[in-house]
């Protein structure tokens, strides 16, 4: 891709992040508008909202995944996995508005890709921590998975003070009972 085009492209891309987790339909013009370009450069990067959406998803979970790996090089288990889920509670933000732009359809193909990757992600966080004994052990990445679905049920008005103690409840449940 010509840098031009990818330049586009990642405008194109943090528009739609952006404007996604406002209220309201997520428009495809207002997309071009915020990300400066016009909408034929728009619709050769994206022939549709549900491919816009799609790319903007799997993006996130892609970024999830590399941000695991990053942390487990740089902090120890449990603060790595601390800070993973709160990038993932930022990146719930993004998923309800993906929920919301997409019939269930779409969204069904678009989550079906990246769950995967996801688990995967998080199976290396939970193993490093369980490996040096401060995570427990019993706990697999679906569990953990399904536990954090209540980030797609939180209100933005309550999110500020809600979502940081639901994260040190989940958190806490996670560790070995040796070092709760």
């Amino acid at each position: 891709m010509r840098s031009d085009a990818s330049r586009s492209r990642t405008a194109i891309l943090e528009a739609a992040r952006e404007l996604i987790a406002e209220p309201g339909e997520l428009k495809l013009s207002a997309v071009a508008k915020k990300a400066g370009v016009g909408q034929g450069t728009l619709y050769r990067h994206f022939a549709t909202r549900d491919e816009l959406v799609a790319a903007l998803y799997t993006g996130e979970i892609d970024e999830l995944v590399a941000e695991a790996n990053r942390l487990l090089e740089h902090h120890a288990p449990v603060a790595a996995l601390e800070r993973w889920l709160g990038r993932l509670a930022a990146y719930a933000q993004v998923k309800r508005g993906v929920i919301e732009a997409v019939d269930s359809s779409v969204w069904a193909e678009i989550s079906a890709q990246t769950h995967a990757k996801l688990g995967q992600a998080l199976g290396a966080l939970l193993a490093a921590g369980a490996d040096a004994g401060v995570l427990r052990g019993d706990v697999e990445p679906r569990d953990v998975i399904l536990l954090s679905w209540f980030l797609a049920h939180v209100k933005p008005e309550e999110w500020d003070d809600r979502v940081p103690r639901l994260l040190d409840v989940l958190l806490t449940g996670l560790r070995s009972t040796e070092t709760r």
